[in-house]
């Protein structure tokens, strides 16, 4: 091989392993960036201005890092679509848990929506939320299956599923959901996650892959966080046309997606839904 011809190799060689080896690297960096990227633990702290107020039951219980930490459990989770849609996707998730630990008022410091995050139980519950129809998830005696962590998970048919994917007791030990950081997260995540009915979930409503039914074409339940709102508690607050409970709902909703600088996406009201 003379020495042109060497020089011909070489370059080919280099060539080659760029290829092979550079573009990868390239691609990859072209993926979805963890939702951190998206929401700086200042970010997540603005939003939550008062979760860790003296006045707040869960002073202290979600920090930042419980919440990355969760979410990770979660790949597709605030990665999915487009920039927007990934945003979108956080501020429904959040502003849906802020409604259900919310601690503000009317006239609440930094206003109603500054006061997610405020409580890790549910306050008074009416029972143990125990379905002892449902016997693939048995409840375990003395146990009370009531709202717990963000999404206030509820019922044993929820704690028993919930356990066994994210590796813990739902069962027997329902307690942790209000008693460790990262596993309340997780349940609130492993709720907004799981699908029902076909492609039916919190994540697909929000990131464009749910595809309607014909049951649910006929009951107006279409795309949008109402939809999400329907999910999560359709049985008590959907089909009621201004539920100050859905507006609680879309009140976080409108000022998490501000400060993500990104539109709310269309059907933020599930009033003429029908439930789920």
């Amino acid at each position: 091989m003379n020495y042109i011809q060497q020089m011909a190799f070489s370059t080919l060689l280099s060539f080659t392993l760029f290829l092979c080896v550079l573009l990868p690297c390239f691609a990859s960096s072209l993926e979805a960036k963890p939702i951190s990227s998206l929401i700086r633990k200042k970010f997540f702290d603005t939003m939550f201005l008062h979760k860790d107020d003296n006045a707040c039951p869960a002073k202290n219980f979600y920090p930042y890092k419980a919440f990355i930490r969760a979410a990770k459990t979660f790949p597709e989770f605030g990665t999915t679509g487009s920039l927007d849609t990934r945003k979108r996707e956080i501020a429904a998730f959040l502003a849906q848990i802020s409604h259900e630990t919310t601690g503000g008022w009317a006239t609440a410091p930094d206003g109603p929506y500054a006061w997610g995050l405020c409580f890790k139980e549910e306050i008074n519950p009416q029972s143990n939320y125990c379905d002892s129809t449902n016997k693939q998830w048995p409840c375990f005696p003395g146990k009370s299956y009531h709202g717990r962590g963000p999404i206030q998970l509820s019922w044993n048919y929820n704690y028993g599923p919930a356990g066994k994917e994210l590796g813990f007791d739902g069962l027997r030990k329902p307690e942790i959901v209000s008693n460790n950081s990262v596993i309340a997260f997780r349940s609130a995540l492993w709720f907004w996650m799981r699908e029902t009915r076909g492609t039916l979930s919190c994540h697909n409503v929000m990131v464009g892959k749910y595809v309607p039914s014909e049951a649910d074409i006929a009951a107006n339940r279409t795309a949008g966080y109402g939809l999400v709102t329907n999910i999560i508690n359709g049985a008590l607050e959907c089909g009621i046309p201004n539920d100050p409970r859905v507006k609680d709902r879309i009140g976080f909703f409108k000022r998490y997606t501000n400060l993500f600088n990104v539109d709310t996406g269309p059907n933020l009201d599930c009033a003429f839904q029908k439930p789920l």
